[in-house]
């Protein structure tokens, strides 16, 4: 009668209920904190047994709803241990389905789409203080099978849990990040704050520094006198000292008020006071201008 098969879509579906539990109800000697730093849960074995009768895509994604307050979010499965009827969930994960122990979650087999891009909002300032936070984050992801767009989730980093909230996704509402290439965007913290800058008006009449203290004595110099003749006359033949060594040169007084980012061009803003010259009558040399001494006291002969 119809020239088509009709397809099987409903029997190529796993959906059911549970009854959900945070991961520290679950018993048993083993810790099993690992669940908590991750997107995962935990299910019973006939979840397991009923998945593989079933024509579904590898790895097994699941939608995770709650029809009491119409939240939904996307996870994987980690292992097929729980009780009959139970699933366990991480705590994020339930704060952001609003259950509490005991109460029941849709859980329904998707496929996602891979991601390639995601954008996360720290929900606190302290997130700032991490070196590296991609590399935190990315290292954290590895627990996760997929995102979901308004999610918060929590990654665990130096015994401190950080908070994320999970702004967008592409190319979908919700990706899967198993074996992926996706780029990480971050927003700006909440509550954060970006820090006052002060601005620092700097007076723009500058004055010109005083360097005339600066030491220009370069000490002793090898005839660089001036010679003076027996008859008192006066030639102009000027000296020639010897060149000054580098290392006979004396530093000066340094400049304390040097600031980064300026070039000063030392120069004397005073002139140089000038020596009075003395009388040339003092200062002159007048050769045989002395009086002689005598052995012999002057006296009257006898």
């Amino acid at each position: 009668m119809f020239d088509h098969p009709i397809p099987r879509v409903f029997q190529n579906r796993f959906s059911t209920q549970y009854r959900c539990f945070s991961v520290s109800m679950l018993a048993g000697p083993n810790d099993r904190s690992d669940v908590e730093k991750g997107g995962k849960i935990i299910m019973p074995p006939s979840a397991l047994d009923q998945l593989s009768r079933l024509n579904i895509t590898y790895p097994m994604l699941f939608k995770l709803t709650n029809k009491n307050s119409d939240r939904m979010t996307h996870c994987g499965v980690l292992e097929f241990v729980a009780d009959e009827g139970i699933c366990y969930l991480p705590h994020w994960m339930m704060q952001n389905l609003l259950l509490e122990e005991g109460g029941l979650v849709q859980v329904e087999s998707v496929n996602l789409q891979v991601a390639t891009y995601s954008k996360f909002q720290p929900q606190s300032p302290d997130f700032l203080d991490i070196t590296n936070p991609k590399a935190v984050l990315e290292n954290a992801l590895r627990n996760f099978a997929c995102l979901t767009t308004g999610d918060v989730i929590a990654i665990n980093y130096n015994e401190k849990i950080y908070e994320l909230r999970v702004m967008e996704t592409k190319p979908d509402k919700a990706v899967s990040i198993i074996e992926c290439d996706m780029n990480v965007d971050f927003d700006a913290p909440l509550g954060y704050k970006e820090p006052e800058r002060s601005a620092q008006h700097e007076d723009t009449t500058d004055v010109e520094a005083d360097h005339s203290g600066y030491v220009s004595d370069v000490g002793f110099r090898a005839f660089s006198g001036s010679g003076n003749r027996l008859d008192g006359k006066k030639k102009g033949v000027e000296p020639s000292p010897s060149p000054i060594k580098p290392g006979d040169i004396r530093r000066g007084i340094p400049n304390y008020d040097f600031k980064i980012g300026r070039i000063t061009f030392i120069r004397n803003s005073r002139p140089l006071v000038k020596k009075v010259e003395e009388d040339e009558s003092g200062s002159r040399f007048i050769a045989f201008s002395g009086e002689g001494q005598s052995l012999r006291k002057k006296g009257r002969k006898p």
